[in-house]
């Protein structure tokens, strides 16, 4: 299945040294993520990238850029969001091994090329998708949770049958 935002980038094209791609999301493209990732809507979406090829795979570096609506989690609310995120990521050929590989802690995220092309419009996608909040909370949703009768962590007192063992123990003396 082709993703919403499908920009494949030839392997054939891709040298050692550092090359810009600049993508932007068309308004039906931008439509068809906001219902896969569960947004209400996505106004603009764009990536300015560099791609590099290395020994280890295809580098893809920069950055993504979003403006979109997100409903809170707790109200409902349309929830105006604004993303600026880098991206690193790392294409390489699929493992015939199927060999674990050990990663450092700074390692960058895999994904395996297919079909000799990199895409760049469904990294970008997966990039602004795993920079939301899951749960976004509005300005309103605390005063929803307050009402609906939902304490803070801050306001929980412990439930504890021993509270007031101490008291009455020290009452007997």
């Amino acid at each position: 299945m082709t993703p919403e935002w499908s920009r494949p980038e030839r392997l054939d094209t891709i040298g050692e040294q550092d090359r810009t791609v600049d993508i932007v999301a068309d308004e039906h493209e931008r439509a068809a993520l906001a219902r896969r990732f569960g947004i209400v809507a996505i106004d603009e979406l764009a990536a300015h990238l560099i791609l590099r090829r290395e020994a280890t795979g295809i580098l893809v570096t920069g950055t993504v850029t979003a403006a979109l609506v997100q409903a809170c989690s707790i109200t409902g609310d349309a929830l105006p969001i604004a993303i600026d995120e880098p991206v690193a990521v790392r294409f390489v050929e699929p493992s015939l091994s199927g060999e674990e590989i050990e990663l450092s802690a700074d390692a960058l995220d895999t994904i395996e090329i297919e079909g000799g092309a990199i895409d760049l419009g469904e990294a970008a996608a997966e990039t602004m998708a795993l920079s939301l909040d899951p749960f976004p909370r509005g300005p309103n949703a605390a005063a929803a949770l307050r009402d609906a009768g939902i304490v803070s962590e801050e306001e929980v007192v412990p439930f504890n049958a021993f509270a007031g063992l101490k008291a009455k123990l020290e009452g007997r003396d």
